[in-house]
């Protein structure tokens, strides 16, 4: 009985979700991808260069000088949730560049006791079935070198999202992203990517009947069904890095991003206009075959339970190898802040296609 109602009441929160304009829809799709990236606080938006780019700055994509796959794959809390990644992405001639990338975010076989207590008040555990809910975030992107400025790239991204809660309620929503990069003198690099420029637009389905299961197994539960629209606002990211060579074996890169959001949160810094959260992160390499890198970022003022406010901060590290267009990388970061003993391991793989040849 205690499961059945804790199913019912998770399913009526995820439903009951769409019941205002609200500014956190698609989060998963924020989470970032390719362990290098992470292990750098994902502070990349300036230097992204590769079929991961698709992702972080479509502007970046112009770089490739063949075909890219990448693949990631990292588990949350405890193994219950997945989150997993694969990408494409090919040059179109020396000026242009396109791309694709597919991401999934899903809890699977979750126990759906709905049917566990039949109307005699019997219970039956063989009526006990299974189900997933699972975010899915399609990304086309096309990028282009600006030939009247040298070092200049913009690209588009163009994203479908798919979110699924089993039977109960599905959704389909869609949005835009612009990005552009800058290199400049002394390999220093710029870059900005600006997030659902258009807000992203999600519209629900839901199952009536599987809707009026949830809400009627709890007394005094509301039986109209939510709102069907869910609105993504902006953000803006902006960065800038550098990378510096010594001795011709060994290299150090460093990257600094600002994370904007147009609202007021718990960033550092936060007005009610917008909120600013900064991101640090370096790679050490060596002869162009091993990485080592690590970083900071997500700074939050935690309000504590005296009222006073605690800064927190979410630490990163990570390990990368290359061999011949054939790319393996470790992250190891804390999905929460430095506070909470909550750790993943992210594993991603990138291959040069260029190696088959």
């Amino acid at each position: 009985m205690k499961n059945y109602v804790l199913v019912c009441l998770t399913l009526v929160s995820l439903l009951s979700t769409a019941q205002t304009t609200r500014k956190y829809s698609n989060e998963f799709m924020n989470i970032g991808v390719d362990a290098a990236a992470l292990g750098m606080s994902n502070a990349v938006v300036s230097q992204s260069g590769d079929v991961n780019s698709g992702y972080w700055n479509p502007a970046g994509l112009v770089n490739l000088e063949s075909n890219q796959i990448a693949l990631m794959h990292s588990s949350y809390f405890a193994n219950i949730a997945n989150y997993n990644y694969a990408a494409f992405g090919m040059p179109l001639d020396k000026q242009s560049s396109i791309g694709v990338s597919l991401i999934r975010f899903g809890v699977d076989d979750i126990l759906d006791t709905t049917q566990l207590i039949d109307d005699q008040g019997n219970i039956n555990f063989d009526r006990i079935n299974t189900f997933s809910t699972a975010d899915y975030g399609l990304i086309f992107s096309y990028s282009r070198k600006v030939l009247l400025v040298d070092g200049l790239s913009y690209g588009v991204n163009a994203k479908v999202i798919r979110r699924i809660i089993g039977d109960f309620a599905n959704s389909w929503g869609f949005g835009l992203d612009f990005g552009i990069q800058y290199q400049g003198k002394n390999d220093w690099k710029f870059g900005l990517m600006a997030r659902d420029i258009t807000t992203t637009y999600n519209a629900w389905t839901i199952n009536e009947d599987k809707f009026a299961q949830i809400s009627g197994a709890i007394d005094g539960q509301n039986q109209e069904l939510p709102e069907t629209t869910e609105i993504t606002i902006p953000k803006l990211q902006i960065g800038m890095s550098k990378k510096w060579t010594f001795h011709y074996d060994y290299t150090l890169e460093g990257a600094f991003n600002l994370n904007v959001r147009f609202e007021e949160n718990n960033d550092i810094f936060s007005t009610s206009f917008a909120s600013i959260n900064p991101a640090l992160g370096f790679e050490f390499g060596y002869i162009d075959l091993v990485y080592l890198r690590t970083g900071v970022g997500n700074f939050q003022n935690e309000l504590q339970i005296d009222n006073s406010e605690d800064l927190t901060f979410q630490p990163t590290f990570g390990v990368g190898f290359k061999y011949k267009g054939i790319y393996i990388d470790y992250a190891f970061t804390d999905i929460g802040d430095q506070s909470a003993a909550l750790y993943s391991n992210v594993f991603s793989l990138k291959l040069d296609l260029s190696i088959f040849r």
